[in-house]
């Protein structure tokens, strides 16, 4: 087991000021969009670069190809088109929804001309021989979702039917990447912290928890059956996110209530947010860890929502906390979130960054031998 690395990454930077200029200009005709792309190439060249001097040894692009976290992806397959929410205020940061949505419009299938690949085969090639080029992509549960399917029954005779084909349409894309290269996959999932967050709001009321159970299990239906299909050499994890957009968050609550339904899911890792008292505490990570010796859960521990650095000894005395219910041998660290779950970025410095995941590499190192 080496994957999840001791110290790892959850995958997207804050984009740089060219960068973010460059898209405006290309959404408003002012530069070609070979033009960005070339921009958009030698930011995460760069990303790479610095990455891998901060001694990590998988590296991602930082999601620099994209609008959202998952919205780029799900629009990318076939039978998924973009919703435009045009009386949206993206500088309001109240708004809980994003922008722009997904709506149904056919069968759900895999798209073998997927931008994501030409992203994916991108960051590979920059990435040094030695290193993992590390893909994250969202989770299907998502599709399932704020009203993303609603009309499902438009294109399918049966739910059954309508399940079968996005975790086949996932399995597909899945193995493209592969075929690509790919051996280091992280699935992104708000959908568990949303799950979290209703079950523990409606606790103790049957019927009110009824629909999110029923979430609950057609997630773990589809992720297993995504799961089942995978190259035995392909490291999947899965971030489970409670909301990053500009340093706020969405959900709370703690992980018991959903840590059923993904014991037996077979991920390789599960990076947790851990940053504060909205996650609850780690007696969870036992169900969750489920006696897997080959899975290693990543703490989240230092978050990427703020600039204060936290104390190194405090994050290692929470480690020693969190090894009372799993072995300190199947745990690692990371930041609780990514730096950008859409391209406006957290409200942080791009030093703040940096010294966030300095942090990471330190407790890495004086916690671990390997």
């Amino acid at each position: 087991m080496t994957k999840p690395y001791r110290a790892d990454l959850v995958g997207s930077f804050l984009r740089p000021a060219e960068l973010k200029q460059a898209h405006v200009d290309f959404l408003a005709g002012k530069l070609s969009n070979a033009r960005e792309v070339e921009i958009q190439h030698a930011a995460i060249k760069d990303l790479v670069e610095k990455e891998v001097a901060a001694g990590f040894k998988a590296v991602t692009d930082g999601e620099f190809s994209r609008q959202y976290w998952h919205l780029d992806f799900l629009w990318g397959l076939k039978g998924i088109d973009k919703l435009v929410r045009a009386d949206y205020d993206r500088n309001f940061v109240g708004n809980i929804a994003p922008a722009d949505n997904v709506i149904l419009t056919g069968k759900v299938a895999a798209n073998d001309t997927h931008p994501f690949y030409d992203a994916f085969e991108y960051l590979q090639s920059v990435t040094p021989e030695g290193v993992d080029a590390k893909f994250t992509i969202p989770s299907p549960a998502l599709i399932f979702r704020d009203h993303r399917a609603d009309n499902w029954a438009d294109f399918y005779d049966s739910f059954q039917a309508f399940k079968d084909d996005v975790a086949k349409a996932y399995s597909d894309s899945i193995q493209h990447f592969y075929d690509l290269g790919l051996r280091y996959l992280q699935i992104d999932d708000t959908n568990w912290a949303y799950l979290i967050d209703n079950l523990k709001k409606n606790e103790g009321d049957a019927a009110a928890q009824k629909p999110f159970v029923e979430l609950a299990e057609t997630a773990h239906e589809v992720i297993a059956k995504v799961l089942a299909a995978k190259p035995a050499d392909l490291t999947i994890t899965s971030h489970i996110c409670r909301g990053n957009f500009q340093s706020t968050f969405l959900f709370a609550g703690g992980y018991e209530y959903v840590a059923d339904y993904i014991k037996d899911l077979p991920y390789d890792g599960l990076f947790l947010e851990y940053d504060n008292e909205r996650s609850g505490s780690f007696e969870p990570l036992k169900t969750l860890w489920n006696g897997d010796k080959n899975k290693r859960i990543v703490l989240g521990l230092i978050t990427s929502k703020f600039a204060e650095l936290e104390d190194p000894k405090a994050i290692e005395a929470r480690i020693e906390e969190a090894s009372q219910f799993v072995p300190k041998e199947n745990l690692a660290i990371s930041t609780q979130c990514g730096f950008a779950s859409t391209e406006e970025g957290n409200k942080i410095t791009d030093a703040d960054q940096w010294a966030k995941l300095a942090l990471v590499q330190k407790v890495a190192a004086d916690t671990w031998n390997d």
